[in-house]
């Protein structure tokens, strides 16, 4: 068994763990972050992409509203990359309460937001698609955030001031000595390799895991794992964050990201954070509440649905309505809390506040290890504006117009060229082709993948020099992802298009024609989904 040392071990490498992994780098400690999958694989990589203005707290969660309205202004000066500045509208609609707006504007001012109302009138010339029955409409700074690369950006950084990073490496026991937690045994999810991590200091970023991870040194910890269910449309119908001017509820955002836009969420309690499948209702729901804010919703085709569940934290024993738990965060210092020392616990908040917890995070290191580190992420830009990430469909457009002209595109969705996968892949471990869905968007658009992936997956047999069996397992897994997030919004066009893809995949290629231990994890082919019904909507458009 190998072994490693390290003064801070970091657990969890969601956008938490990846800006404490950041901060006590360049505090000068050195830090280990270990992750189960890829970086921002669960909670931080399952979300809407929302940059909270703090507009939707303001009225009932007003400490959240004023922590997302502070580190709104900063991630937008230290992370300009991984921001687009679509603004928010905050828009009151018939079906929402007519006294909710002046509460609303109230409680947004007090909580630092730069709010403002706008005529109805000039909310529909910036966004035509918005239903003309809006009563009032108000503007607040959201935006939309490209997750991965922030992740990326923080841990690459990290990695350059001495930090490690070890991805696809999940924690299979917590090291103790007596009543102190002194490291980690962790295994290659990958290879099976297992490895031991010594450390002066544990911190527990795993999120909604993060409960289990503290069991492991002995610690109570209830996190509530509240699932999110979101729905991905293939046209991008509006250019500004659209919320709705009233409480929170279920379908109430629709977030424009890359070239689609995203309505949600769902807010569900499930007992495990590793199975929580999509109901269809919850497809109804979002479909139903997008219409309601942008009329001509339907008429847009649904790619995907997906879940994530937020870790939601508070003392006392929270009941079914997870809407009424704070979406503050917490920070446990399991020595005074349960008598075990080295290990603290973050959880809970933001994506938008990840900053602020993993300040409060090292502060709190520091103390327990007796030395004074001030935080500097605050004042720290890791990339200029023009090195932005975030992602625009006319920027590859142009790209692939002028200087990749005559270049193979290999995804004809997001516009995604043979000779960016083939740089991507000369620093991307493993065989993974979810890993260039995420840097690249490879997969991302309206055949899910149908087209581009047995490309993809060629490339990456010639550039990674894998076997067959090894390139065919790269295939289906990605593929298997892909048709899971399809089968909850099979009708119309989709269902059409998952004909096609099945055709392509198991007609033309024999997916279904592999070796058991292959073929086997292909589950969502269409014949083994039940479709009664599904075929005269598709008619009927």
């Amino acid at each position: 068994m190998n072994h490693h040392s390290t003064e801070i071990l970091v657990i969890g490498g969601g956008v938490t763990g990846s800006g404490v992994f950041f901060d006590l780098c360049q505090r000068g400690f050195k830090t280990t972050l270990v992750e189960r999958g890829a970086l921002s694989n669960a909670t931080s990589g399952r979300f809407h992409g929302l940059l909270h203005s703090g507009g939707r707290y303001a009225v009932k969660d007003p400490t959240a509203a004023e922590e997302c309205a502070g580190e709104n202004t900063i991630l937008r000066k230290i992370i300009p990359h991984c921001i687009e500045d679509t603004g928010g509208f905050f828009v009151n609609t018939p079906a929402d309460p007519a006294d909710f707006p002046d509460r609303w504007i109230a409680a947004a001012h007090r909580a630092g937001i730069p709010a403002e109302e706008i005529s109805v009138a000039e909310a529909l010339r910036r966004e035509p698609l918005l239903t003309p029955h809006a009563r009032r409409v108000f503007w607040a700074p959201d935006g939309s955030v490209e997750t991965w690369e922030a992740c990326k950006t923080l841990t690459e950084a990290g990695k350059q001031l001495g930090g490690t990073v070890k991805i696809y490496h999940e924690v299979t026991q917590l090291l103790k000595n007596g009543n102190r937690v002194s490291g980690a045994r962790v295994k290659n999810v990958l290879t099976g390799e297992e490895m031991t991590i010594a450390a002066d200091m544990v911190v527990n970023a795993a999120g909604a895991w993060g409960g289990r991870l503290a069991a492991l040194a002995g610690c109570d910890v209830t996190v509530y794992a509240g699932k999110g269910t979101m729905v991905a449309m293939n046209f991008r119908m509006v250019n500004t964050v659209i919320n709705r001017c009233g409480p929170p509820n279920d379908g109430d955002i629709i977030v424009p990201v890359g070239s689609v836009a995203v309505v949600g969420t769902t807010s569900v309690r499930v007992p495990n954070p590793d199975n929580y499948p999509i109901e269809d209702w919850e497809i109804e729901a979002m479909l139903a509440q997008g219409e309601v804010v942008v009329p001509s919703f339907r008429k847009f085709r649904a790619l995907r649905a997906w879940a994530g569940v937020r870790p939601l934290y508070q003392d006392t024993t929270a009941g079914e309505n997870l809407r009424e738990v704070t979406r503050g965060h917490a920070l446990l210092d399991h020595s005074t809390r349960d008598g075990v020392d080295g290990f603290v616990t973050i959880t809970g908040g933001k994506w938008t506040t990840y900053r602020m917890m993993a300040e409060h995070t090292a502060d709190l290191v520091c103390r327990k290890l007796g030395t004074e580190r001030p935080c500097r992420t605050a004042d720290t830009i890791l990339s200029p504006p023009e090195k932005r990430r975030y992602f625009r469909l006319g920027d590859r457009l142009e790209t692939v117009e002028t200087t990749a002209k005559g270049e193979q595109i290999i995804c004809e969705c997001e516009l995604v060229t043979r000779g960016q996968i083939e740089a991507e892949l000369a620093h991307t471990p493993g065989n993974i082709i979810n890993d260039l869905r995420r840097d690249l968007r490879v997969g991302m658009g309206p055949c899910q993948g149908g087209f581009c992936t047995y490309r993809t997956a060629a490339i990456l047999h010639r550039e990674k020099h894998l076997s067959a069996a090894e390139t065919d397992k790269s295939l289906v897994d990605f593929l298997n992802e892909r048709w899971k997030g399809i089968k909850p919004v099979l009708a119309g066009q989709q269902l059409r298009q998952m004909l096609l893809d099945e055709g392509i995949y198991f007609g033309l290629l024999g997916l279904d024609k592999l070796p058991a231990e292959l073929s086997g994890a292909a589950t969502a082919r269409l014949g083994e989904i039940e479709t009664e019904g599904y075929f005269e909507i598709a008619s009927d458009e």
